[in-house]
Order: C-alpha cells, then sequence, then structure tokens
C-alpha cells in the first residue's frame, strides 16, 4: 500500500525532463560509487572517471536550471575534479604507449 502511494505520487516527477536528466546523473555517480566500494570498479579507470564526470555534469545542469547555488557548488566542483582525474589518466595511459 505504502510502495504504491509513493509511486504514484512519484510518477508526475517522472515525467519531467529536468528530473529524467537528475535522476540519470545520480544512478551515474552513484552506481560508480558503489562498484568502487565493492571492489569492483577501480578509481583510476575510464568507466569509473566518465560516470562521474558525465552524471556530476548533469547534476550540476539541473541545478543551475534550478539555481539551488550549493548543489551548482558541489556538482561542479565534483565534474570539475573528476575531469582532472580523467585527463591525468588519458595523458598517463598515453604517456605508456
Amino acid at each position: 500500500m505504502i510502495v504504491a502511494a509513493v509511486s504514484a505520487a512519484s510518477a508526475p516527477l517522472l515525467d519531467d525532463p529536468l528530473q529524467q536528466i537528475s535522476l540519470l546523473g545520480a544512478v551515474l555517480q552513484l552506481s560508480v560509487y558503489a562498484l568502487m566500494q565493492i571492489g569492483r570498479l577501480q578509481t583510476q579507470s575510464y568507466p569509473y572517471q566518465l560516470a562521474n564526470v558525465i552524471g556530476s555534469l548533469l547534476m550540476t545542469v539541473v541545478a543551475s536550471v534550478n539555481k539551488e547555488v550549493g548543489f551548482i557548488l558541489l556538482e561542479g566542483v565534483w565534474c570539475i575534479t573528476s575531469a582532472i582525474g580523467l585527463g591525468r589518466l588519458v595523458r598517463s595511459r598515453a604517456a605508456q604507449i
């Protein structure tokens, strides 16, 4: 009964494109974090870094549209640091070739 009520209440939210983008960004970030925590994914891997860059970029865009300054700061910094990590990974892999 509670699940049906929650599901019915959240259905209109998922029709909103911003909510869909936000959900995708959160799923990307959380899934690679969980995989890293259980030892299935290394932080110095392309999937980890790319998912963090894309997920945090999506969340930054949504936060910017909604003018949520705290989330803009959080996700913007997350995106920048993930992009730096991705850049270092690309450079180190290129230097090995």
